[in-house]
């Protein structure tokens, strides 16, 4: 793989840019004071994302389909509905998806607040016993941002712990591997070049980020291997990247070529898994997933911009879940900035992220899917009718997602 000079990018995953502006010793005063004004106001009306449980909300036809307890024998349970890091207020985990088929369950992402909402949840074990993970067979990662990954050093070094009667194989975890390249610089003028993090490995993947877990927890693994008989994450997760080398090498601006097929991950079954990259930049690679049971299928977007690739692999899907971006949110951040750190800021929010506006008229309809589903919202707080305005351009059924819904396929 190729590498470049040391990095050169600040935080590229949306809310971490937010934070890094908000935090910008080279901004007035006076604007950041406003910037924070804007997020304080979306934290009392609801936030970017938080916790809670939300009632399950679906418009058109009704919640036919909808609420958990459904029992068909395939479902989507939507465990974190929220986009972004940022914890300010309101209800909705971070993001985090479940496909279940019959007993087997099938995690995508795994971010804030999102193993407890897997406990919460139809998709666990039996409720008053450590069984959150008896019943999950894999766990997918779309991509290697903080706010898709932090409940998964929780996840993997107390999962054992957490898994009481399993009798099934390893859970298969799949994500992407080591990035080989530094994103683009994307400097403001006067900005200095921030040091590497991790120098000698500056951007592991899933396999990567989970040996490091290993050296990081090595005094509670040592101490719970020894002196309680602890068996260790090993004996649970078995941990692999998915290898893109015959469909792209990763550059610095991270925009994935159009593939021609999706890109083949697993087989449990009845159960098929394919995933394709999408556009995410700088940030690669991204993946969306697809997964296909005898019942009908569900693709989960990841986080992308109007993606050619994820509209190939949804053709026909029965529920498309995607992430959705409010433009008129962050105009109104970026006008508390100045100039050139607004239009900056603003580029990045819209460029690698879907609009309103695009997710039903871009992305659903032209995919030709049957359901879509608003999950990974910012802000989370938004009333529902601005959400609905995704429907403009879509001939399906429009459901806006939250935390701990449940919708049968097929």
């Amino acid at each position: 793989m190729q590498t470049t000079a040391p990095f050169e990018n600040g935080q590229t995953d949306m809310c971490d840019v937010i934070s890094s502006v908000a935090s910008d010793p080279t901004l007035p005063s006076s604007n950041r004071r406003q910037f924070l004004k804007v997020l304080g106001a979306a934290a009392a009306a609801g936030g970017l994302m938080a916790t809670g449980v939300g009632q399950a909300l679906a418009s058109p036809g009704g919640n036919d389909g909808l609420g958990r307890g459904g029992n068909g024998r395939t479902r989507l349970v939507l465990l974190g509905t929220g986009g972004g890091p940022t914890i300010l207020d309101g209800d909705r985990s971070g993001i985090s998806t479940a496909v279940v088929y019959g007993d087997r369950v099938y995690v995508v992402d795994l971010g804030i607040g999102s193993f407890l909402r897997l406990r919460q949840s139809s998709a666990s074990g039996a409720q008053g016993v450590a069984s959150t993970w008896n019943n999950v067979r894999g766990i997918f990662f779309t991509h290697m941002h903080s706010d898709h990954l932090m409940d998964w050093p929780s996840a993997w070094v107390t999962g054992p712990i957490n898994t009481s009667g399993r009798t099934g194989p390893r859970i298969e975890v799949f994500g992407p591997g080591d990035r080989g390249v530094l994103p683009r610089p994307n400097l403001r003028p006067g900005q200095p070049v921030p040091p590497v993090v991790n120098e000698n490995r500056p951007g592991p993947g899933i396999t990567g980020m989970t040996e490091y877990l290993r050296q990081a927890w090595a005094n509670d693994l040592n101490d719970r291997i020894r002196d309680s008989g602890y068996a260790g994450p090993d004996a649970l997760f078995h941990v692999q990247d998915i290898d893109i080398s015959p469909y792209w090498t990763v550059d610095p601006l991270g925009k994935p070529p159009v593939l021609t097929a999706p890109i083949p991950v697993w087989r449990d079954g009845d159960v098929t898994v394919t995933a394709t990259l999408v556009d995410h930049h700088p940030t690669a690679p991204a993946f969306a997933f697809r997964f296909d049971t005898p019942d009908g299928s569900v693709t989960i977007s990841g986080d992308t911009t109007v993606s050619q690739n994820l509209i190939h692999l949804a053709q026909g899907t029965d529920y498309l879940v995607h992430e959705v971006i409010d433009p008129a949110f962050v105009d109104r951040l970026v006008a508390a900035l100045p100039a050139q750190a607004g239009a900056a800021l603003k580029a990045h929010l819209l460029e690698a992220h879907t609009t309103i506006e695009q997710v039903g008229r871009d992305v659903a309809e032209r995919a030709g899917a049957k359901n879509l589903v608003l999950s990974h919202l910012v802000p989370g707080n938004n009333p529902t009718s601005v959400w609905e305005q995704a429907r403009r351009g879509y001939s399906g059924r429009l459901i806006v997602g939250e935390d701990l819904m449940e919708l049968r396929v097929g």
